[in-house]
């Protein structure tokens, strides 16, 4: 199985560079639609559920104290089947159009985020995980709607 720093990689090549939240939120739809319409996740890492959005710990390790990334060393795209890509450019076409906020704004609408934090006042911290049973029946409603 690829990681996260592999997805990355390969969703900075859609673009020269990108800011780290746009990033984030690119890896967390990549891994919804991918146990969408592949019926598995696409890395191991989980996805915990802070106050702006999705966000893999293990990213935000390799990116903190950097707004913007224009490469991820930390990945390689080799690690990715046809398949995977074939994902990750299809989430790239349906919301790389995006900027930061407005995919944040999207997760916060979405039952896996608003799921893992149920019970937290608003704008506290968490990092709760974003259970991947949640995001693939979402996922799958959405697909299916």
């Amino acid at each position: 199985m690829a990681s996260v720093h592999d997805v990355a990689a390969y969703v900075l090549q859609h673009e020269s560079q990108m800011t780290t939240m746009k990033l984030q939120k690119l890896c967390y739809y990549s891994q919804g639609w991918s146990l969408a319409w592949d019926g598995k996740p696409l890395f191991h890492e989980e996805i915990q559920a802070w106050m702006n959005g999705p966000v893999v710990y293990e990213l935000f390790k390799a990116h903190k104290g950097r707004f913007v990334v224009s490469d991820w060393p930390d990945g390689n795209v080799d690690n990715l089947t046809p398949d995977e890509r074939e994902t990750i450019d299809a989430v790239y076409d349906a919301y790389g159009k995006y900027n930061a906020q407005q995919l944040s704004d999207m997760t916060h609408n979405e039952s896996p985020w608003m799921d893992a934090r149920s019970g937290l006042p608003e704008g506290s911290r968490s990092s709760a995980a974003i259970d991947l049973d949640s995001m693939q029946e979402f996922f799958d409603a959405l697909n299916n709607g």
